[in-house]
């Protein structure tokens, strides 16, 4: 997944996260020790995400009132069933994987590829296991500055303990195999109990599919729409996927030689380039990305971008809710 070189070292150095240049985190989670779960990578790409370990590399802090981030995982490597508090979308950008809902992932399941998009409603139980035979990597957004905390299915506790791996009742872990104690004042996290898994709502297979956008289907046109040689499908925001995220989602296809012209957004705004390359320039000053690359623009700054590769482009754009092109 390389990437090109960037015409001015401003940009990328405080608006770009290549992918190349990712930190991942080992055991961001309690359940990073268990077998089948313990070769997956965390990212935080733009926010805290909901890590349980502090020392997670968080690439840019910046408030955007949604969270990026970001999961590499190698083949069969699974990511145990667990809840969130605010909403939670997926795009894959590499791999196979399969998307389980359930306490025991056993209520619905889905199976997607490159380019297709998932967003799991908050109080339902999910997990994911790459199925194929490459590693690959889901890039994802959390609602909110503050997504909250991570609740795991029961099994996962449990399997936890085997392994030295105690999470408290602040949400942070604690590392019992490797010497570390429980602070004064502090308290192991209580397992989700019976009563919390029975409020958690389930889905039928149909209810989980109509949760996914699949590559290349069609969709609402965004505000790129009917411009030369530039495509911008509404994936989150109208359409079936329209309940409150905070945030909307779309695909922008541009064109080999396609041009975004010069527009403004009055709120955050972040891209991320699933295919191609791409140039992109904020107030004189311009850059290349590539695939795997995210880009989060200033609020209310003008910027363009245009296709520079030989084959089309695909860009992920996520922005905070009732921002408009001008």
């Amino acid at each position: 997944m390389a990437t090109n070189e960037t015409t001015r070292p401003q940009i990328a150095s405080s608006r770009i996260v290549r992918y190349s240049d990712l930190r991942p985190c080992f055991n961001a989670f309690i359940d990073t020790r268990t077998p089948g779960s313990d070769k997956k990578e965390n990212f935080t790409i733009i926010g805290p995400g909901v890590s349980e370990n502090p020392a997670q590399h968080v690439h840019i802090s910046e408030p955007h009132g949604f969270n990026i981030g970001g999961a590499r995982q190698p083949p069969a490597c699974t990511n145990s069933q667990h809840s969130h508090e605010t909403a939670e979308v997926f795009f894959v950008h590499s791999g196979r994987w399969r998307f389980d809902l359930g306490e025991h992932g056993e209520d619905a399941s889905v199976k997607m590829g490159p380019g297709d998009l998932i967003s799991i409603p908050t109080g339902v139980f999910r997990g994911f296991t790459n199925i194929g035979t490459d590693t690959g990597f889901l890039w994802a957004v959390l609602g909110g500055d503050d997504p909250g905390r991570v609740l795991w299915a029961p099994k996962v506790f449990e399997m936890a303990k085997e392994y030295g791996l105690v999470l408290l009742d602040d949400g942070s872990l604690v590392d019992l195999a490797a010497g570390e104690t429980i602070p004064p004042g502090k308290a192991p996290m209580p397992p989700t109990s019976r009563g919390q898994v029975a409020a958690l709502s389930r889905f039928t297979p149909a209810e989980l599919e109509a949760c996914v956008a699949r590559a290349g289907a069609p969709g609402p046109e965004g505000a790129m729409g009917g411009l030369p040689g530039i495509t911008d499908t509404v994936l989150i925001g109208s359409g079936r996927m329209n309940w409150h995220h905070g945030f909307t989602v779309s695909k922008l296809v541009i064109e080999p030689s396609g041009i975004v012209p010069s527009h403004e957004f009055t709120g955050a705004d972040v891209w991320f380039v699933q295919t191609g390359n791409v140039e992109v320039s904020i107030a004189g000053e311009s850059a290349r990305i590539g695939p795997g690359d995210t880009i989060t623009f200033p609020a209310n700054s003008r910027r363009a971008l245009r296709n520079v590769g030989q084959a089309r482009a695909e860009l992920v754009c996520v922005r905070t809710d009732n921002m408009a092109a001008a």
